[in-house]
């Protein structure tokens, strides 16, 4: 088959749009806040990834605006040449303080964050032992290095020592697991996971896009909240959630950042983070550490929808976590698309869970918070969710 051949014979899309169920591509008239204007209509957002709401924060706005006065709209190099803003030093600084390591390096996305370190660290004769729900760029940034990739069963450690067993003891390895994984909200097992790793010679990467700003004493991650930030080699996350912004970083000793700067080639061959994209973050991350009471009531928002769900009958997918992403089960593909559309239509974004994501017969709904959201519109918006559901119900449909 020709690569237009298979283009061209790409059908699904046109046959789910036709059924008017497709669920991607919704366009924003507003800002990204807990209540957008969507497509011309009031839509409360409980699939926005802004977890501390701070896309609208004065502060966060004023920072980006003012870096464009001063620096311009781009940096027009990569940070090996002339990218590399006084700005750009100063958050790497600041990140590295944070989460508590020696140094931190910037880069343009999250996704290319985790392209850029396990293509750069990672051999020929290395192993990466990943975690079957690690996010699309972990398994990216596994392909493009040079070693190779064992996969364990999700969150199980049994199969993780398993996987580790099997291989040779000298031989580099590096264990990679998300903090907190983003379809389920599950945290991961980081205690066992570094016992493992000292146990087996090997080192580990936690990937906290969803775990920075949400976990831990201020918002520090997952690392911080098990009291493992030490242990833990690499910490990589992202700006496009918790920062508010785009680009990511990965932290870690100052010799392993060194080798990253010097050796990753999406850092090298990329240019740097745009001035108001960097401003923003850095305004954000101050912001966090002046108000870290925005982590404690976007976990309390959190257990108050997951109990608010659970009173109303919605299958919400159980979970000992406490995390602002909540899941329940549509289980069939097209039902899942069809509750999300009768749910926006109703008045509330959220994002549909489908295969591969999720496996074939448990398609989820997805639920994301923010610490701005009110209980007076998380209200509203389970009533809603409700109000659909318990109708299909009715109508003789599982959810």
């Amino acid at each position: 088959m020709g690569i237009y051949q298979k283009c061209a014979s790409f059908t699904k899309v046109d046959e789910v749009k036709e059924k008017g169920i497709y669920p991607y591509f919704h366009h924003l008239e507003s800002r990204q806040d807990v209540e957008v204007i969507m497509e011309g209509k009031r839509r409360i957002m409980l699939g926005s990834n802004n977890y501390l709401g701070l896309t609208t924060h004065p502060e966060v706005m004023k920072a980006a605006i003012k870096a464009i006065e001063k620096y311009g709209t781009g940096c027009s190099g990569s940070r090996f040449l002339n990218g590399t803003l006084d700005m750009h030093l100063q958050l790497e600084e600041e990140l590295a303080e944070f989460v508590g390591k020696e140094a931190a390096c910037t880069f343009p996305s999250g996704f290319q964050t985790n392209l850029g370190i396990i293509s750069a660290i990672v051999g020929r004769h290395d192993y990466i032992i990943s975690d079957r729900e690690n996010h699309a760029s972990i398994y990216d940034g596994c392909r493009l290095s040079f070693g190779k990739t064992v996969r364990y069963k999700h969150d199980d450690m049994e199969d993780l020592e398993q996987c580790l067993a099997k291989l040779p003891l000298d031989a580099g390895k590096i264990i990679i697991t998300d903090g907190v994984f983003s379809m389920s909200g599950d945290i991961c097992n980081l205690p066992k996971i570094v016992e493992l790793a000292r146990k087996y010679n090997a080192v580990t990467m936690v990937d906290d896009a969803h775990g920075f700003g949400v976990l831990g004493n201020g918002g520090r991650g997952t690392a911080e909240h098990f009291g493992l930030t030490e242990e833990t080699d690499i910490i990589m996350s992202t700006f496009s959630k918790s920062l508010a912004s785009l680009g990511g970083f990965v932290a870690s000793d100052k010799y392993v950042i060194e080798y990253i700067k010097h050796n990753s080639r999406p850092f090298i061959f990329s240019a740097s983070i745009p001035p108001a994209s960097c401003a923003a973050a850095l305004a954000a991350l101050r912001v966090i550490k002046k108000n870290p009471e925005l982590v404690s009531r976007l976990s309390d928002l959190a257990l108050y929808m997951r109990n608010g769900l659970k009173e109303r009958g919605i299958p919400v997918r159980e979970s000992v976590y406490t995390t602002p992403i909540i899941p329940f089960y549509t289980y069939d593909f097209e039902t899942t698309l069809i509750r999300a559309k009768e749910i926006y239509d109703a008045g509330v974004y959220l994002n549909p869970v489908l295969p591969p994501a999720a496996p074939d017969g448990n398609c989820l709904l997805r639920i994301s918070l923010m610490a701005t959201h009110t209980y007076e519109l998380l209200d509203e918006a389970m009533d809603i969710i409700h109000s659909v559901i318990n109708k299909s119900v009715k109508n003789g449909c599982d959810c």
